[in-house]
C-alpha cells in the first residue's frame, strides 16, 4: 500500500470518529452577519483575521442558507431542527414554544452541561440550558442591562466584549470540567442601528469603502414587490438614528420614526463613552452639513456612513472570536472542542441599495458557516453542498451520540464534514418568508434553490406572481426570467419541485401555487 493510500487511509478513521465522539460544541451566533463581509467568504469590503482561522484551519461551507431570513425565526430553526412553520415561530413578535423539543435539552440527556450567553429574542426565556445570560430582546450596544434566573442587571461596557466576557467567565468557573459542554456565545452585533465600541471607533475613518455594482439599482428587471419595500439606504435610513447625526433644534422639531429616539441609546453612555463617540464622528458630521449633498452625492455619503458602521462591529465581533480561539489554546481545550461560526441570515450591504434582510434573494438567503476542530476535521475544506440552518442540530446531536428524532426536518452536516460526498444529499431548498406587512414591508414568498436556478413565488393578493432567476448567469438576481419561453421546462421542473419540497415538509401555511 502506497504512503499516499496509508495517509487517506488514516485521515478516513480519524475522521469516522466524528459520531459520536462527545467533543465540547462552542456555537458562536452573531446577528445580521453577512457572509460577503467575511474575508474568508472573499469579501472585498473588510478582513476577518479570526473567522478566517476557523476556515484555514478547518471548513467553510459555500453554500449556506437559512430557512427564513430574520432574526428569530432562524434562532427557533437552530434550536429545533424544524422550518418555521414547524417550529411555530414564523415572524419576529412571536414566542417561542420553550416546550418543545430542543437540541440543547437533548444534549443534556445526553450528559452535556448546556449555557446560552448573549442574544437569544425568543419572547420567552430559555429552556434546555444550565445557565443562561441573556440581553432583553434587541438588546443594547452600551452598557447593556442582562437577564438570568436571578433578574436583570445592566453591565458597564461594550455589548460584544461583556457577551465574550461572560462566555469566557463561565468557561474558567461556570462549569463542570468532567463533562462535555454546549455553549452558545451569540452576538448582538452587528445589528441594527451598527454602534461600534470604542476600539473600532477609528476603522476606515480615512477611506471609502467599495461600493457595490447594485447600489442605485432600479427594480425594473423584477415584479413590483423590489420596488414596493421600505429598505433603501436612500429612502428609508434615518437620518439620526441610523446614520449617527445630531440633529438642530430646528431638526428636533419635526423628527419621525426612529428618529424621534436617536439619543437613547446615546444616554446609556457614561461620560468617557459619550465623548470618545461624538469625537469620533464631530468632523466628518461637520463636513456633511457643509457640503449640501444630494441625489447620488447624498445615497453615497449615506452608503460609506452605515457601511463603515456596520464593518466596525463586524471588526469587534471578529476580534471576540479570536479570544475564544485563543483561550480554548492555551487552556487545553483546542483538542476536544468544536468551534462552529454562524449568523442567522445574510444581509444587504447596500446590495440593490438596501439594507436588511428578509428576501430569498442571496444576499439574505445565504448564511455564513465555518467548522474547526484541530486533528478532527481537515484544514481548509471546502465544502459546496446544499446546507441550511435546520441541518444544525441533528449535527450536533450526532456529534453528540444522540438520536436524531425523526420530526427534525435537517440533517446532520458530520458526513460532510469529514470530505465524503453523500450521494443522496439534496440537490434543492426550501425557503419561506412571512413577515410582510411590517418592518420594511418585504412581501411574503417562499421558494426553491436548484442548481444554478431559484424559483420565488409571491403569494400575496397584491402580487401573486413568480420570479426565475439563473445563478450563472445572472447572480445579482436582476432579470426575472419566468415569462421567457427559452426556460419554459426549467420553470415547469421547478414548480413541481417546490410543490413536491412543501408537501415533503407539510408546509400548508401560505397561499398555494396556481395552477
Amino acid at each position: 500500500m502506497g504512503l499516499g493510500v496509508l495517509l487517506l487511509a488514516g485521515s478516513a478513521a480519524t475522521q469516522q470518529a466524528l459520531a459520536g465522539s462527545r467533543p465540547n460544541i462552542i456555537f458562536i451566533f452573531s446577528d445580521d452577519h453577512a457572509p460577503h463581509a467575511i474575508s474568508a467568504y472573499g469579501s472585498k469590503i473588510n478582513s476577518t483575521p479570526n473567522i478566517d482561522r476557523l476556515a484555514a484551519e478547518g471548513a467553510i461551507f459555500r453554500a449556506s442558507y437559512c430557512g427564513n431570513s430574520i432574526c428569530g425565526p432562524s434562532r427557533a430553526t437552530v434550536l429545533t431542527g424544524k422550518l418555521s412553520h414547524a417550529n411555530g415561530f414564523m415572524r419576529n413578535g412571536n414566542r417561542f414554544d420553550g416546550e418543545q423539543q430542543t437540541f440543547p435539552k437533548l444534549l443534556q440527556k445526553a450528559g452535556y452541561e448546556t449555557a446560552m450567553i448573549g442574544k437569544w429574542h425568543l419572547g420567552t426565556e430559555p429552556t434546555g440550558f444550565d445557565y443562561w445570560r441573556i440581553l432583553p430582546g434587541q438588546g443594547s450596544y452600551y452598557n447593556p442591562d442582562f437577564i438570568d434566573a436571578e433578574g436583570r442587571k445592566r453591565l458597564p461596557g461594550y455589548v460584544t466584549e461583556i457577551t465574550t466576557e461572560l462566555a469566557l467567565d463561565w468557561l474558567r468557573e461556570g462549569r463542570d470540567p468532567n463533562k462535555p459542554f454546549l455553549l452558545m456565545c451569540q452576538q448582538k452585533a452587528p445589528h441594527r442601528s451598527w454602534m461600534p465600541g470604542p476600539r473600532e471607533l477609528g476603522l476606515y475613518r480615512d477611506e471609502d469603502i467599495p461600493e457595490p455594482a447594485s447600489l442605485f439599482d432600479d427594480y425594473l428587471g423584477r415584479g413590483p414587490a423590489a420596488a414596493q419595500q421600505e429598505m433603501e439606504i436612500d429612502r428609508h435610513m434615518f437620518m439620526f438614528y441610523d446614520l449617527k447625526l445630531e440633529p438642530t433644534p430646528e431638526e428636533s422639531q419635526n423628527l419621525t420614526g426612529p428618529d424621534r429616539s436617536w439619543e437613547n441609546p446615546l444616554k446609556r453612555m457614561n461620560p468617557q463613552q459619550r465623548a470618545a463617540w461624538d469625537i469620533a464622528f464631530l468632523e466628518e458630521n461637520q463636513a456633511f452639513r457643509k457640503a449640501g449633498l444630494a441625489g447620488e452625492d447624498l445615497i453615497r455619503w449615506k452608503f460609506q456612513r452605515y457601511i463603515k458602521n456596520y464593518l466596525r462591529c463586524v471588526a469587534g465581533v471578529d476580534r471576540s472570536v479570536g479570544q475564544i480561539l485563543d483561550y480554548l489554546a492555551t487552556n487545553g481545550l483546542e483538542e476536544n472542542t468544536i468551534v462552529i461560526y454562524s449568523s442567522d441570515q445574510g444581509f444587504y450591504l447596500g446590495d440593490h441599495g438596501w439594507y436588511d434582510k428578509r428576501w430569498m434573494y442571496e444576499e439574505s438567503f445565504a448564511m455564513p458557516l465555518l467548522v474547526r476542530w484541530p486533528k478532527q476535521i481537515q484544514s481548509a475544506l471546502e465544502i459546496s453542498q446544499l446546507v441550511q440552518n435546520i441541518d444544525y442540530a441533528p449535527t450536533f446531536l450526532e456529534l453528540a451520540g444522540a438520536p436524531v428524532p425523526a420530526d427534525m426536518q435537517g440533517r446532520s452536516l458530520l458526513a460532510l464534514l469529514e470530505g465524503k460526498q453523500p450521494a443522496d444529499w439534496r440537490d434543492a431548498l426550501y425557503y419561506h418568508y412571512y413577515e410582510s406587512r411590517a418592518t420594511h414591508r418585504v412581501a411574503a414568498h417562499y421558494g426553491i434553490r436548484k442548481g444554478q436556478y431559484k424559483l420565488i413565488y409571491f403569494y400575496e393578493e397584491e402580487h401573486d406572481y413568480f420570479e426565475l432567476f439563473d445563478l450563472e448567469e445572472d447572480p445579482g438576481e436582476m432579470h426575472n426570467l419566468y415569462a421567457e419561453s427559452a426556460y419554459e421546462e426549467i420553470r415547469v421542473e421547478l414548480r413541481a419541485r417546490l410543490k413536491q419540497l412543501r408537501a415533503s415538509y407539510a408546509d400548508t401555511t401560505g397561499k398555494p401555487m396556481p395552477g
